[in-house]
């Protein structure tokens, strides 16, 4: 199977997530291995950026690419959240309504597409991701100053409604999708 430059990338973000972990759970978390896990973080996630605006801009959309990006999305979050909890940086029941929220709507989009209804990314689930990729890469960075610590609680917080925000949001617009066919 030839692969197209956005399935490439796609590809490379999932083969980031290793040496990404490596370096943030190795012992001895020193600021360089800080630095490249964040690094390599912020390239995982423009990578995410570049593939879809690149497959829809040049009509590169494949079945492997709707499949495999958001898994890699899912992935790269969650395994850093995982990470974090481990680093002490996240409590574990903030990290589950993060991924609980991944697998409601995971299933609620299998559900949908039985019913033959496709349910897109819309705003809120932008707007989520995008404070969750921030959050991460700020509690990485980890810099001992009171206002930063304050700006990365205030992030968090953000990160989390916008994912209970964005659950409640997808559910209610597409709450058709749940009733019983008769």
């Amino acid at each position: 199977m030839k692969m197209n430059l956005p399935n490439k990338l796609t590809v490379f973000r999932v083969v980031l997530i290793v040496p990404f972990v490596v370096c943030l759970l190795l012992p001895e978390l020193d600021a360089t291995r800080r630095y490249l896990a964040a690094a390599i973080f912020i390239v995982a996630s423009l990578t995410d950026l570049a593939d879809g605006k690149i497959a829809r801009k040049y009509n590169l959309v494949t079945n492997f690419g709707k499949f495999m990006d958001p898994l890699a999305d899912k992935l790269l979050v969650n395994g850093a959240l995982i990470c974090l909890i481990a680093t002490g940086q996240l409590a574990p029941w903030f990290v589950i309504i993060i991924i609980s929220r991944d697998f409601i709507i995971s299933g609620f989009r299998l559900v949908a597409s039985d019913n033959g209804v496709v349910i897109a990314a819309d705003y809120w689930g932008k707007f989520k991701t995008t404070f969750q990729m921030v959050m991460i890469i700020m509690l990485i960075l980890n810099f001992d100053h009171p206002a930063y610590k304050m700006a990365c609680q205030i992030v968090s917080y953000l990160a989390l409604a916008l994912t209970v925000i964005s659950l409640a949001d997808c559910i209610w617009k597409n709450r058709e999708v749940l009733k019983e066919q008769h």
